[in-house]
């Protein structure tokens, strides 16, 4: 077990195949927002380079939109979070907007909420970079500079302000409507939030946003708590190196019940599905699973969500 200990460090290099499809999906979904921009002749950044022809208007194309609305063929999907906020601010509601909602409500609450931000949402793909930088400059940064759960009183705090101020708060001052709508229509709302949390990564914590902050993340955090696409281990395999939760970017806590043996799978609502604790393992002990089963009685509360 010692010698294995010893020799588990340093293996696995370079990129694990987990992050190079995960990275993979996160360009193409970029890349299929901005499309229809580009396909209807316009200019990204909310320019246009028309020359007195006729261009097609891009929401006129099969898909298009932003991670907050998108219709494809006609038919429109909804951001949960979005929709309650638009709702609570406005006041009023309707029935067709849940039916518009349903679909990513329901894709999310069954694979597991936070896909969407260790998938899709454009900053953890930035961030990454972010990462990779400070490692190259050599700045330390706290691990855990926040508690985790203060995305969630964030995100309650979202709703409420919406209904206050009648305006949907996190769209006025997202990152994430930075990146996505910034690169499709210029939009700059959200840059002043997008560069503090670039300088609170390199020089502060690290993972703050996503960790702790974001109300998106919070939200997606409850819906993990079902998900049924999870992080197993095989405990025969596992040698105790701890190298999957120094590579852990949700936190590394969520992964003590698994590596202690108290349980089977990841069951925090906060785990991303990442897969760079299976990148890492130097014995292949950790894996996609389907299906969450019991929880055992002796879980530790780094399992719970």
């Amino acid at each position: 077990m010692a010698q294995d200990k010893r020799t588990a460090k340093g293996r696995k290099k370079g990129i694990g195949k987990v992050t190079i499809a995960r990275r993979a999906v996160q360009l193409v979904v970029l890349a299929l927002f901005l499309a229809p921009t580009l396909i209807a002749g316009w200019g990204l950044l909310g320019s246009y380079q028309g020359d007195g022809s006729t261009f097609a208007t891009p929401s006129q194309l099969p898909f298009f939109g932003t991670l907050s609305s998108t219709t494809i063929g006609g038919f429109q999907l909804l951001d949960t979070f979005a929709l309650l906020q638009v709702t609570l601010a406005s006041r009023s509601f309707d029935i067709t907007w849940l039916l518009y909602a349903l679909p990513l409500l329901v894709l999310y609450t069954l694979v597991r909420g936070r896909a969407f931000c260790g998938w899709v949402c454009p900053m953890n793909l930035l961030l990454e970079l972010v990462d990779w930088l400070r490692g190259k400059l050599k700045i330390k940064v706290k691990e855990q500079a926040l508690p985790r759960h203060i995305k969630l009183y964030v995100a309650a705090g979202v709703l409420v302000l919406s209904a206050i101020f009648c305006v949907p708060v996190f769209e006025t001052f997202s990152p994430i409507s930075f990146i996505n709508k910034g690169l499709i229509f210029g939009s700059t709302a959200g840059l002043v939030t997008f560069v503090a949390i670039i300088v609170i990564e390199l020089f502060w914590g690290h993972r703050v946003w996503c960790r702790s902050l974001c109300p998106l993340g919070g939200f997606y955090e409850v819906l993990g708590k079902v998900g049924q696409v999870n992080i197993a281990i095989d405990h025969d395999a596992c040698i105790g190196c701890n190298q999957c939760k120094r590579a852990c970017i949700c936190d590394p806590v969520i992964l003590d019940a698994v590596v202690a043996g108290e349980d089977g799978i990841v069951r925090a609502g906060d785990c991303m599905l990442c897969g760079k604790c299976i990148d890492v393992c130097p014995k292949d002990a950790l894996h996609f699973k389907l299906g969450r089963g019991a929880k055992p009685e002796a879980a530790a509360d780094g399992s719970r969500a």
